[in-house]
């Protein structure tokens, strides 16, 4: 390789560098996802449904809350969610404008500090990042 084209390689080297770089750092997480999070879809807890922001700040005051069934156990049948002991998770109902009943859409807390938010009746999970 002649001496003229070395500018020229070593620009293009670093350019690719940078594009790997820079397409490595993104995404929706805002900087790394926690241990629990990791290997999932994610979803930052401002980019909820209203719904589900208002089940959330529901969660975090402790009630009340509108269903029978928010702060149940959830069995994670599905196995959809890491495997933990029975009665690790909690469901809440997020309200699905247009449903008269409960609707699909849940979030799922862990006794460690997880959330997890599904709009399909549990058949997949996003990890709620704050």
């Amino acid at each position: 390789m002649s001496v003229r084209f070395m500018p020229r390689v070593l620009g293009a080297l670093l350019f690719c560098l940078a594009v790997l770089v820079a397409g490595c750092s993104s995404g929706d997480t805002g900087g790394e996802a926690p241990a629990w999070a990791r290997g999932m879809d994610t979803v930052q807890a401002d980019r909820l449904p209203a719904e589900a922001r208002r089940t959330l700040r529901r969660i975090d005051d402790g009630g009340p809350f509108p269903y029978e069934k928010d702060g149940a156990v959830f069995g994670n049948f599905e196995r959809e969610l890491p495997r933990e002991k029975r009665g690790y998770y909690r469901e809440y109902t997020v309200r699905t404008p247009g449903e008269r009943g409960r609707g699909p859409r849940r979030l799922v807390t862990g006794s460690g500090g997880e959330i997890y938010y599904t709009d399909d009746h549990y058949a997949s999970f996003k990890a709620v990042l704050r």
